[in-house]
Parts: structure tokens; sequence; C-alpha cells
């Protein structure tokens, strides 16, 4: 039998979800509607704003954790949130509707998402990551926001992608 804290444990478990959800949408109306507002690609603001707002709490985890002298933790968390975010979330759109690769932008992505992978695989071969390591990958980040923010501006008026879904971006 529950008692009165295990139900109200799943009501908050609930409520969290219900508001996670109301939230989500609420989220990709306001991105996608950024995305029509500035005239840049709709991949250009997920691969941006998106991604920085949905990393937020990953980011707040590996703080807190190395904070609390946790290392392990925050490691996780950053290999965990990214194999969850290739593995489920794409596997998971990609079964609901197949998602076209034809974009040029996605295609120049593909090579700095291997690179970021390689980058971070030679950074853990010495089984530890030092303060210079953390420069290098926040100086990688950098350059990669950049370059998507050159990229993006460049783009926006011929990428298939943005042309295949405008028709489902909001107006304001």
């Amino acid at each position: 039998m529950l008692s009165n804290i295990e139900l109200w444990d799943i009501g908050l478990i609930v409520a969290g979800l219900v508001l996670l959800i109301w939230g989500a949408d609420r989220f990709v109306h306001g991105a996608a509607s950024s995305a029509r507002n500035f005239g840049v690609p709709p991949l250009m603001i997920g691969l941006t704003i998106v991604a920085f707002a949905t990393s937020a709490p990953e980011l707040l985890v590996a703080v807190v954790a190395a904070l609390r002298g946790e290392p392990g933790l925050a490691i996780g968390n950053a290999i965990g949130s990214n194999i969850v975010n290739v593995g489920l979330v794409l596997g998971l759109t990609a079964l609901i509707r197949p998602i076209p690769l034809e974009s040029a932008t996605l295609r120049r992505e593909m090579p700095a998402l291997l690179a970021v992978s390689l980058l971070t695989v030679s950074l853990f071969l010495d089984t530890h990551l030092s303060r210079a390591d953390g420069i290098v990958m926040l100086a990688g980040l950098i350059i990669e926001m950049l370059w998507l923010a050159r990229l993006g501006m460049r783009s926006a008026a011929n990428d298939p992608i943005r042309m295949d879904y405008e028709a489902e971006i909001p107006d304001n």
C-alpha cells in the first residue's frame, strides 16, 4: 500500500512531467519562431540556442559534482547525456518522422561532431582531464559557435531543411 508521502512524490513526478511537456512545447514554438524572425535555418537555432538551453541541467550537475569532489558524476553525466541525445533523441525522432540528411549545414556539422568525439577520446587517454584540457574544449566550443554563426548567416536562404519545414514554423 502506498503511503501519503509516496503518493505525494508520484504526484510531483506526474506534475513535473506535465510541466516539462508544456515547457518543451513552448520552447520549440519559441525557437522555431526565432528562426523565422531572424531569418536563419531552424537547424542553426537547434545547434546553438536549443543546444545550450537543453545542456543547462547537465552543466549544473557537472558544476555541483565538481564542487563536491565527484568528478566521475560530471564525466558520466556528460558522456551519458550525449549517448542519450544521439541514441534516444535522434532514434525516437527518426521513428516518428524520418530525418532528411541532405542539408548542407548538417553535412558540414558531421565532421565537427566526429572531431569533437575524437578530441574527447584523445583527451581521455591519459585518464585525467586537466585545466589545459578544459581550455582546449572551451576554445573548441567557441570556435564551433563562431563558425556556426557564420555559416548560418551565409546559408539561411538556401538550406533544404529550412525550405522543407518553413511552412510548419509558427508566425510569432
